[in-house]
């Protein structure tokens, strides 16, 4: 039973809610500031009515886990949870499991913080409470969202949007509003995110909010950089860094900051990036972010790189990147790396480059591994189950014929003259079984080939993948070549790689980059030969195995590579997407000072190859033809450094120009051009 509060008591029950409501914005922007507001009334709040105790945890957990203590934030909200479940209220089982959900994204276990946020959707939907249903809902559809998931993300979302209206709180539409844009971003949907942002700006400055406003700004300014409208997405970085400073949200300025020194980055202005980057890096130690400081020391290492100052730039990017290794963040340090390879090829620093591109590559396979590996384990998992339902039913009709059996016995011991009858039943039965248990065979035989087949291709292109590949090199490296009598024949290995494919997914989405992948499949396809194996090797690297053409022939097959993945204009929602590729290639096996070579070290040199194509300029071809003088040097030192053995002579490397290039030639380039002009033919020899 519900107790009645004297007068005098309900007064001080009304001035402590709103006392905890209005530390609600400060708990999300300014965070240290709410949690001293909020010591100062837990004593009474904890003593409080339900609703009361529960928003009072709820600000308190939030603080904690926006200060970065997130096993205290955690605490706080099983304590909420234990509470709501103890009175039985829905609307303080919402706000816990979304505190949880959120500390729980904040420690980098995604997939629970999604689960967390599904439930307390369906909780905070049994409510009559629509601010609550309002949160739950926007965090439902972030979820869908992380996931991959848009249709569902914008459902949830639009959802929310409709809530909010009905809730009369512009609060709760600002949120829903907030999401929403940001969810039109992921989406490339730009004219529609600017729509929606619009409403979001008015509705901002309805509620005299600088925290709300600056988050709108922060918003407008991510839409804007990925609609191509930097200058706008610039001013309204600038506007939300005033807001912030004003409303004294440390931690919002250091992130901030970072974006503008980002911003001038990409437009060229270093200086501008300096300054913004060392502000950034004042302003994150002061709330202990060293993800903002990470980012920071990057964004001034390209800087100085970009100023020609390559040292000191190279030691501030060491210095960023290592936080990335720290925290294990693959998907970011590949982005990082990508951006470091193409400044250090700007500013000239060619081996620079080429190493970070590697590491970058090494980044990309181990994230395409898992993936192929997921997506096998699901197929394995999906065969297993059918294979446990084909055994099940096999039982079931092994029991139905003992059943048979036993009453052809007793039909035997009782009627003698129906033997004969029975036992032909009986054969007819026991035939029709075995037909039947035969054909369940030939069909388990059928789908235990269809798995082979599917686990040795890929699933987006048909290609082999990277683990038949090495079976087939397992089993069949070192057979010799029979070359036919008057021409020397030899195995190939070409790979190859799209040129600025990340920028292709980043402006036209990753179904645009899944089209690139498969139409260069076909082009394969195309230009070789039917008993060359293709295989797609990782992300969009792609490998072909030749097992027999002629030694001279070599150039000529990349050159048709190269203009046959050229010639593509890759139709895509009314856009020609124009694409290219770098090749390295070499014959196989190589065999310096007449040991053959293991197939995985003929790939890390054509790798290597590879990489001397993307950064001497890109669509282009280098093929390592053979090796010079090995014995003044060793075999591990062309491996770490093949640009350096090349100009030292003892490489012989061809160079073969794709079509866009010049005219679509090939032939010996010197190794001391090697920063010279395009296109240069001739012999190598030692610098």
């Amino acid at each position: 039973m519900a107790c009645l509060l004297a007068p005098g008591a309900r007064a001080q029950e009304d001035n402590l809610e709103q006392r905890i409501a209005a530390v609600r914005e400060d708990g999300r922007f300014v965070p240290e500031r709410a949690l001293l507001r909020l010591q100062e009334v837990e004593t009474q709040a904890r003593g409080a009515s339900l609703l009361v105790r529960a928003e009072f945890l709820t600000q308190l957990s939030n603080a904690r886990m926006r200060l970065g203590q997130n096993d205290i934030a955690m605490q706080l909200a099983e304590e909420l949870i234990a509470y709501a479940r103890q009175q039985n209220s829905d609307v303080a089982l919402a706000k816990g499991m979304l505190n949880k959900a959120y500390i729980t994204f904040a420690m980098n276990e995604r997939r629970a913080s999604h689960l967390l946020a599904f439930e307390a959707e369906r909780i905070a939907n049994r409510t009559e409470d629509l601010p609550v249903r309002v949160q739950a809902t926007i965090s439902a559809g972030q979820s869908w969202a992380e996931e991959g998931n848009f249709p569902f993300a914008l459902s949830k979302l639009q959802a929310a949007v409709d809530l909010a209206r009905q809730s009369n709180s512009p609060s709760s539409l600002a949120a829903a509003l907030n999401a929403l844009t940001q969810l039109y971003t992921q989406m490339r949907e730009y004219d529609k995110g600017f729509e929606v942002l619009d409403e979001l700006l008015a509705v901002s400055a309805t509620l005299e909010s600088p925290g709300r406003m600056a988050q709108a700004k922060n918003t407008e300014y991510g839409l804007a950089l990925d609609a191509q409208q930097p200058q706008r997405g610039q001013r309204a970085l600038l506007a939300a860094l005033a807001l912030e400073r004003q409303l004294g949200a440390r931690g919002m300025v250091a992130t901030t900051l970072v974006n503008l020194s980002d911003s001038y980055l990409k437009q060229g202005d270093y200086a501008r990036t300096l300054r913004y980057a060392n502000e950034a890096i004042t302003a994150a130690r002061l709330v202990n972010n060293a993800q903002v400081e990470a980012t920071a020391r990057l964004n001034i290492g390209q800087a100085l790189i970009g100023q020609g100052r390559l040292q000191e730039g190279k030691q501030s990017v060491a210095t960023g990147l290592d936080y990335y290794e720290r925290t294990a963040n693959q998907p970011d340090m590949q982005a990082v790396l990508l951006e470091y390879g193409l400044a250090l090829e700007k500013a000239g620093d060619l081996r620079g480059a080429v190493t970070a591109y590697h590491r970058e590559r090494g980044i990309s396979n181990q994230l395409f591994e898992k993936q192929r590996q997921k997506a096998v384990y699901e197929l394995q998992e999906k065969y297993e189950a059918e294979k446990k339902q084909r055994q099940i039913e096999l039982l079931s009709r092994e029991n139905q014929l003992k059943s048979t059996e036993i009453d052809n016995r007793r039909l035997q011991q009782r009627v003698w003259w129906l033997l004969a009858l029975v036992l032909a039943m009986g054969s007819a039965i026991v035939g029709l079984l075995y037909r039947k248990v035969r054909h369940a065979n030939v069909q388990l035989k059928v789908k235990n080939q269809e798995l082979k087949r599917q686990s040795s291709r890929d699933p987006l292109t048909a290609l082999y993948n990277r683990r038949h590949f090495q079976e087939f090199m397992r089993s069949h490296a070192g057979k010799p070549v029979h070359p036919p009598a008057g021409s020397e024949v030899v195995g190939a290995l070409f790979l190859l790689d799209v040129d600025h494919f990340k920028h292709i997914n980043d402006r036209y989405g990753h179904a645009a980059g899944d089209l690139v992948l498969t139409t260069i499949a076909e082009t394969l396809h195309d230009v070789l030969r039917e008993t060359d194996m293709i295989v797609r090797w990782g992300g969009e690297e792609f490998l072909a195995f030749l097992p027999a053409v002629a030694r001279d022939g070599l150039d000529d097959i990349a050159l048709r590579i190269l203009n046959g993945v050229a010639a593509q204009s890759i139709a895509y929602q009314g856009q020609a997407i124009g694409v290219h590729v770098s090749v390295g290639f070499a014959p196989y096996p190589l065999a310096p000072l007449g040991l053959p070579l293991t197939w995985e070290r003929s790939v890390n040199l054509i790798d290597m190859a590879l990489y001397l194509a993307k950064a001497h300029g890109r669509n282009r071809a280098y093929g390592l033809r053979g090796f010079r003088h090995v014995e003044r040097t060793t075999l591990e030192a062309v491996e770490q450094d093949l640009e350096r053995a090349w100009r030292d002579g003892y490489v012989d490397l061809s160079v073969v120009l794709g079509a866009a290039d010049g005219k679509g030639h090939a032939g010996s380039a010197p190794a001391a051009a090697a920063d010279g002009a395009k296109g240069a033919c001739g012999t190598a020899t030692a610098s």
